[in-house]
């Protein structure tokens, strides 16, 4: 598994989890959702996303476009 796929796996993750929280508990959980789009926005213009640094840490390849 690469870094590239690893993020969107996590950022999947967190946004399902995100949505099960909010229909359960509280509908406050959906800004864990918008925070994860608005990362997501900002990695694919900057670059930059720390999961990825993280995820590099662990050991995982660089993708395409987390090099």
């Amino acid at each position: 598994m690469t870094v590239d796929r690893a993020v969107m796996m996590f950022a999947g993750f967190v946004v399902l989890l995100s949505l099960g929280l909010a229909y359960y508990f509280s509908p406050y959980w959906y800004w864990l959702t918008a925070f994860v789009g608005a990362n997501l926005m900002q990695a694919s213009i900057t670059g930059f996303c720390p999961a990825a640094i993280v995820f590099k840490r662990f050991g995982l390849k660089c993708g395409v476009a987390f090099s």
